[in-house]
């Protein structure tokens, strides 16, 4: 793989440049994603940022031009996610839609849905969030019982889901229900597009311990959606949910990004708190710090091989679950390590300008650790579809966990 620009990257790397040069002051800036409790001023200056990126086509940028896509290759994807990186541009506040609902779209839905909806999703002119955890089935996603009837008006909607993130802000969602009690668990659900300011849609903010509002439950009490709305085939939203969480196992960890403080801000934290330590505690921080930033490489460079397959294959396959694996781990021991770093001075990082950071994403990696499949599921992914392994049901027939139910049926 060679690393170098050919001479059209190397334009295009200083087009990119130049454009967030010009409108530095129109964009949101920060050193880590999900630190800063997104409240409405928050998400609309970061609504804002992603319409400007937009506008100077850096967002969607591979996305197909007849949706408002920029048609263009992953390469210059690439380049234009190293120059947001460089220039601290906070990341889209329509992630969800961006990972997970606008591909589950463009994959699966109507003519008509993808011209209504991918444009606007993409310029964050409406957000979008993913309702498929429910109170009784988070990894084990067959077990869904939110329930779709259809009726002469529509589709009946009646259930709950949780752990929606941003529904609170959100416009439109993708909903996998229940429309066939008596199909097995794979073969009954359906996938739909809601739109959460439906009569029936109620959202709820959940406090997490980080602080932050940003997961939602969600209660959906005789909520109808039209027929149209449907993705894919009535009692195929198993297959449709696999487009989803194969994108969204490729949103957090595949492209090498950084799930929480950025790497070069552990290191100034390091340069800072270093002097303060003992012999000893120093030497061990600058072990760990190395480590970090080892696997912080190593996890770009694997993105980029993702971005090559999927540039040849079209689609993100089993391997992306890897990188989310990664990237959280790389997110746990970046925060963990920033806080050991403050020694005593942890105590009060909640009062010290910029210390606060390391506590947040402390406690906010163990839901990043959930979101896309939890770290069992992931490993059976990779054991039963890259290594090519017995599947856990082979193994023990008798047996229906989480991790079975969810990876079992492709």
């Amino acid at each position: 793989m060679d690393f170098d620009d050919t001479p059209d990257q190397s334009r295009f790397r200083d087009e990119v440049r130049a454009f967030l040069v010009d409108h530095h002051d129109d964009l949101a800036h920060g050193d880590g994603s999900n630190l800063e409790e997104p409240g409405v001023d928050r998400v609309e200056l970061l609504r804002h940022t992603q319409a400007v990126l937009y506008d100077g086509g850096l967002i969607g940028y591979t996305w197909p031009p007849e949706y408002g896509g920029g048609g263009g290759d992953n390469a210059k994807q690439a380049v234009i996610n190293e120059e947001l990186h460089r220039a601290r541009i906070s990341g889209p506040i329509g992630h969800v839609g961006l990972g997970m609902c606008g591909p589950t779209v463009l994959a699966h839905g109507s003519e008509d849905q993808k011209e209504r909806y991918i444009r606007r999703l993409l310029r964050a002119d409406d957000m979008w969030c993913q309702l498929f955890s429910e109170p009784g089935s988070g990894s084990d996603l067959a077990a869904v019982r939110t329930r779709a009837v259809l009726q002469e008006d529509g589709w009946h909607i009646q259930g709950q889901k949780v752990w929606t993130t941003l529904a609170q802000y959100c416009r439109y969602g993708i909903l996998l229900a229940r429309t066939n009690p008596d199909a097995s668990r794979h073969r009954g659900l359906t996938m739909f597009v809601i739109d959460m300011h439906a009569p029936g849609v109620t959202v709820r903010p959940l406090r997490q311990m980080n602080g932050h509002t940003s997961f939602n439950e969600v209660f959906l009490d005789d909520v109808v959606i039209a027929d149209s709305e449907r993705l894919g085939a009535v009692d195929d939203g198993w297959r449709v949910a696999l487009t989803t969480l194969m994108n969204e196992r490729m949103a957090i960890g595949g492209g090498g990004g950084e799930l929480g403080v950025r790497s070069d801000a552990l290191v100034a934290h390091a340069a800072d708190r270093l002097p303060h330590l003992d012999e000893t505690q120093r030497v061990l921080a600058v072990e760990a710090l190395g480590r970090v930033l080892v696997e912080s490489l190593a996890a770009r460079y694997t993105g980029y091989r993702l971005q090559t397959r999927i540039e040849k294959d079209g689609r993100p396959g089993p391997e992306a679950s890897a990188g989310k694996l990664t990237a959280v781990k790389i997110a746990h021991a970046t925060a963990d390590l920033g806080v050991r770093l403050l020694g005593d001075d942890a105590v009060l990082a909640r009062s010290r300008d910029g210390d606060w950071r390391w506590a947040s994403s402390q406690a906010s990696t163990p839901g990043i650790a959930l979101a896309g499949g939890t770290d069992e599921i992931l490993r059976n992914i990779l054991g039963e579809r890259v290594l090519g392994l017995p599947s856990d049901s082979a193994r023990t027939p008798a047996r229906s966990t989480p991790a079975t139910t969810a990876t079992d049926k492709r």
